[in-house]
């Protein structure tokens, strides 16, 4: 079946995998994270949505309240270890635990290694990598009290493939693949995965800011073999996939979601 490349039609569920699972999504107030908070509710899980911008947690809650799901936020900041902290422990203290996390949080970083600001580049690991260090770190200390849990971080194709034009951002995805490799190793034995997703082109707010024509979107859409772009949906399914029990012999991997591209 053809898929329109840049516009692709999102795909209906409704489902009961993460049915009675208590879940934080971290960075959920726009694309990736705000796809996961619907979709996950809908699978039946109880969903703490947590990012900066508090009107847009608000609204996406009421929306996934009025589709019968059980969704509620806390305002976090992954660039500040209090903030998140808090926002982990109101999750635990708001749902009775913390069964699984999806952590996707993050910014861009463009531009050639000598032409990169030392700023810049510590931007991006303040949220990518520094950010995922920290939320991590809470959501295994909650999943430590109770019996494990599953986490998912958000790595990128940039993590998998040299990304010369990306130096910030993929050093920092990069990152995120190590630290879920480790924790995944250290934490098995408490019954914790750490597993990651690496997307490629996902028509988010961050793709639009890099590539904001349509012919640029059809141009990227082509370097990857299934010539479309994906939906933020697209990556919360995978996400899913990994926070549930059909998941349960996978930890430690970084999981292309790219279309394709990896392999080329």
């Amino acid at each position: 079946m053809a898929v329109d490349n840049i516009n692709p039609t999102p795909l209906a569920y409704k489902g009961d995998r993460l049915k009675g699972r208590r879940v934080l999504v971290v960075g959920a107030s726009s694309g990736i994270g705000a796809a996961a908070v619907r979709r996950f509710a809908a699978e039946g899980a109880a969903v703490i949505a947590t990012a900066r911008r508090e009107e847009r947690l608000a609204a996406l809650c009421k929306e996934v309240t009025a589709e019968g799901g059980d969704a509620s936020f806390v305002v976090g900041d992954v660039t500040d270890e209090e903030s998140i902290a808090e926002a982990v422990n109101v999750a635990v203290e708001r749902m009775g635990g913390l069964d699984g996390a999806f952590n996707a949080a993050g910014v861009g970083g463009a531009g050639r290694l000598h032409e990169t600001e030392a700023a810049d580049f510590d931007r991006v690991v303040a949220v990518n990598l520094r950010g995922t260090f920290l939320a991590m770190k809470y959501q295994i200390r909650a999943m430590l009290a109770g019996e494990g849990g599953a986490i998912v971080n958000t790595s990128s194709i940039g993590g998998l493939v040299a990304a010369p034009a990306l130096t910030s951002y993929g050093a920092t995805k990069w990152g995120v693949n190590s630290l879920t490799k480790s924790a995944a190793v250290g934490y098995a034995a408490q019954n914790i995965r750490v597993n990651a997703i690496a997307p490629a082109a996902t028509l988010s707010e961050m793709l639009e800011q890099w590539l904001p024509t349509d012919e640029a979107k059809r141009a990227m859409a082509a370097q990857t073999p299934l010539n479309f772009i994906a939906l933020p949906d697209d990556m919360a399914r995978v996400a899913l996939y990994l926070l549930s029990d059909e998941s349960r012999w996978i930890t430690g991997t970084v999981l292309p979601v790219d279309g394709g591209a990896s392999a080329t």
